[in-house]
């Protein structure tokens, strides 16, 4: 039977009162409570004023980027909307649903989050319902002669109690261990981001590609006809004994080597539509992209300065997040050389019979506290104490290294783009130069002046070029892309934050 302690009205009001008095001191303790992690502040990384490649005036004369106006200082939301391609805003609207890397990340941030309400969980007492019956039969009682009496008393007792623990975070263990998990989920979410940009990205870049293939199967195609016409023209020429075999033959071997260009198009096409099928979440059987003459253009891309790469890259928010929660985890460690203090207590009702269980007498109640105080751990403490340093050196190295990789993929795809506006300008000088070349190659052929050899090298000269030039223009529809990737696309270091 459990044992209780009678009193009067007056006994329960002064217990009351010590249990107020007891829990406001608790509370004030709490409230004085100290941190032991290092003040945090953004690790420092060297910055330029401005991006190296090309001054704003020079960049006017360019196609493809542009520094950003004051009222134009980000890219913002559905970026890919720029390009004014209506099939590539209805792709890029299925990778952040059925996108399953992207599934991936979401439930990772799912879990941190989950993680994170574990944590502050232990800012709270636990407390717990004891409900128990408990039947008890007495054994013979021995009297002071030696002799034993049966008595055969058997006995029932009932107890409800609620019994509650509370470790004190007088040290800041716990808010530490909290404020860690709280950036780790801010640092998934920045990782979700990343992730939904990639995919993005890689869509868009895959997407491009395929236009510009079709392009240059529509060039090979025409120049397939153009190849036909001229054997025909040829053949008429054999046949009336102005030309010869060797120049049918020459024809014809320029004509089946274009076909055969034209029919290997297929495949890298074919593979740029199973991996965007995979990107939007879609079998590679089910999926498929109609054929378009329309090529891709460039379009003007706010780049900003090199500051806000910092806030505007997912990436390193969540480098610079684990670094914070690292540096908090430090305190953790450093909280576990002072004693844990654990708070204890129970209030309910105990007796002998369920009809006099919730009287007054039955009250029964208690509480306490503990303290526990590690003496000699042989430097484990230690040990842990300077894994987190060394765990925190290691994440600012990472947002260092995450900040350099943006400059440096920043700098790649603007230094390509101005590249490559020089280059398809020489480019295209280099087609109208062929196709005047074609031009007199053919009329002087038709005069009999030269052989039909050089029509054919004209010829190859000028297609050859021209798919120059068409790749050139995937390569600045590909790095424009890349540079709209590596300037964050449209992701915001403030979205969700609020929530965590």
């Amino acid at each position: 039977m459990i044992l209780t302690r009678k009193c009067g009205r007056g006994c329960e009001h002064h217990q009351l009162g010590f249990l107020n008095s007891y829990i406001g001191f608790v509370i004030l303790l709490l409230l004085a409570g100290c941190s032991f992690a290092p003040k945090y502040s953004r690790p420092v990384v060297e910055t330029s004023p401005a991006f190296k490649e090309l001054s704003p005036e020079q960049s006017k004369q360019l196609d493809g980027w542009k520094v950003a106006e004051p009222a134009d200082t980000t890219l913002r939301g559905n970026w890919w909307e720029m390009f004014d391609d209506a099939e590539l805003n209805a792709l890029e609207t299925q990778v952040s649903v059925s996108n399953q890397t992207v599934a991936a990340a979401m439930g990772n941030l799912l879990a941190a989050r989950a993680v994170v309400k574990q944590a502050r969980a232990q800012l709270f007492p636990t407390v717990s319902a004891n409900p128990s019956v408990t039947r008890s039969r007495q054994g013979p009682v021995r009297s002071s002669f030696g002799s034993s009496t049966n008595s055969n008393l058997v006995f029932t007792d009932y107890s409800l109690l609620l019994e509650s623990s509370w470790e004190l975070d007088f040290w800041g263990s716990i808010r530490n261990t909290v404020k860690a998990n709280t950036l780790g989920a801010q640092a998934s979410l920045a990782d979700l981001g990343n992730t939904l940009l990639v995919a993005q990205a890689e869509l868009a870049a895959d997407y491009f590609q395929i236009r510009v293939l079709d392009a240059e199967k529509k060039l090979l195609d025409s120049t397939v006809q153009a190849y036909a016409e001229s054997l025909r023209l040829t053949q008429v020429r054999h046949e009336t004994g102005i030309a010869s075999d060797q120049d049918v033959a020459q024809a014809e071997t320029q004509l089946d080597t274009t076909r055969a260009q034209a029919t290997d198009l297929g495949i890298q096409r074919s593979q740029l539509e199973h991996a965007i099928a995979l990107l939007i979440g879609k079998p590679a059987s089910l999926f498929s992209i109609m054929t378009s003459t329309n090529t891709p253009k460039p379009v003007a891309i706010p780049f900003g300065i090199p500051s806000q790469l910092l806030e505007r890259r997912p990436d390193i928010a969540a480098a610079e997040r684990r670094a914070e929660a690292a540096n908090a985890q430090i305190g953790v460690a450093r909280a576990a050389y002072f004693p844990t203090i654990t708070l204890t207590g129970s209030v309910g009702y105990g007796g002998s019979s369920v009809g006099s269980l919730f009287s007054g007498p039955a009250l029964i109640w208690s509480v306490g506290a503990a303290l526990a105080e590690t003496i000699f751990d042989a430097g484990r403490r230690q040990g842990v104490t300077e894994q987190a340093w060394a765990g925190y050196k290691t994440t600012i190295a990472n947002y260092r290294q995450a900040v350099l990789t943006a400059f440096q993929e920043v700098e790649d795809n603007l230094s390509t783009l101005r590249i490559l506006s020089q280059e398809l300008q020489e480019q295209d000088a280099a087609v109208s130069a062929s196709q005047r070349y074609l031009t007199l190659a053919e009329d002087r052929y038709q005069l009999g002046i030269d052989s039909f050899l050089n029509v054919i090298t004209a010829q190859a000269i000028l297609l050859n070029n021209q798919r120059t030039a068409l790749n050139l223009r995937m390569q600045q529809m590909t790095s424009s892309v890349q540079l709209i990737k590596a300037l964050g696309g449209g992701w915001d270091s403030h979205a969700g934050y609020a929530t965590m």
